[in-house]
């Protein structure tokens, strides 16, 4: 399975450790900015064609990537199949320097209505174990440009932890969220009990894991799972015209609040302010900081280069 470039990581040092000295602090600032361009793979663009995937669409909308799952028979469930298409598409974009956001979506009947149970149903415990059952799915998450689920229809089980892995939802009005999986005798394997509870509360993220219960679209937004709610025809296009203003910006200050953000997941509030802050200072040493401010100074639009 081939891995999402994780473009910002700094080699030797997990994401989320923070060093306390100040060589370690300016070091950890150099290859922060230095390892990124380092270690991009070789450059790649997106696939349009019909023909480079199984089981999704790929357009590619001025600066964003629209990515559609595609296997209407099965409501979109999620097999291995389309995980593969699915990494390989968020792997193609991100490394596409003419794409600055991503969009992923499904139907307007289903977003992903969940796992595909009939390639699950037979596997024995080894079989997921050993084989790490649904692992790859999370290779999207190492994406450094941001990645909105436009969610109409079912985003059930496998849909709705697919939906949580990207970093914001937008909601058609008639879509469904839940994690049903206690009805199959089981729970949720690719975070649902986990990013679900971060997102909503331990009582509600509870209550739809163990009753199997959906939640509609403006649930969603008040428990705070989705962002906005549109209506179903006007989504997608939402979400793209979203995409762009986000693609507008410095892609390295976009991955860094990105990172940021994500961090807040991870670690105590005061780890996360530090961590925070090295980012901010980080940004300083960018041409991207000069021009944005020196833009906003002269009162022009700020011509960003990415660097």
């Amino acid at each position: 399975m081939t891995a999402i470039c994780d473009a910002g990581s700094v080699k030797g040092v997990p994401r989320y450790k923070f060093v306390r000295s100040i060589v370690q602090q300016k070091e950890m600032i150099r290859n922060l900015l230095t390892t990124p361009v380092r270690n991009l793979s070789k450059v790649r663009f997106l696939n349009c064609e019909a023909s480079a995937y199984e089981t999704v669409l790929v357009e590619k909308r001025d600066k964003v990537a629209l990515i559609q799952l595609n296997r209407p028979k099965a409501l979109n469930s999620i097999n291995q199949q389309v995980i593969e298409d699915l990494n390989k598409a968020v792997l193609d974009a991100n490394a596409d320097n003419g794409i600055g956001a991503i969009v992923l979506t499904g139907s307007n009947r289903a977003f992903a209505a969940g796992a595909d149970i009939k390639m699950m149903e037979p596997l024995s415990f080894s079989d997921t174990y050993m084989g790490g059952l649904f692992n790859d799915l999370e290779n999207i998450t190492k994406a450094k440009k941001p990645i909105i689920a436009a969610v109409n229809g079912f985003a059930l089980g496998g849909g709705c932890e697919l939906a949580m892995m990207c970093d914001f939802i937008y909601a058609g009005e008639k879509a469904k969220f839940g994690q049903p999986e206690i009805t199959l005798g089981v729970l949720p394997g690719a975070g649902g009990t986990q990013r679900l509870t971060r997102s909503v509360g331990k009582s509600k993220a509870m209550e739809m894991c163990l009753t199997g219960n959906f939640i509609d679209a403006q649930e969603a937004k008040q428990i705070g799972l989705a962002a906005q709610v549109f209506p179903v025809d006007e989504l997608v296009d939402r979400a793209v015209a979203v995409g762009q203003k986000i693609a507008s910006f410095s892609k390295v200050a976009v991955a860094l609040n990105k990172e940021a953000v994500n961090a807040a997941y991870e670690t105590t509030l005061q780890l996360g302010l530090d961590y925070e802050k090295r980012l901010f200072y980080a940004s300083f040493a960018t041409k991207d900081q000069k021009e944005g401010m020196s833009a906003f100074r002269e009162k022009r639009k700020p011509q960003f280069t990415d660097e």
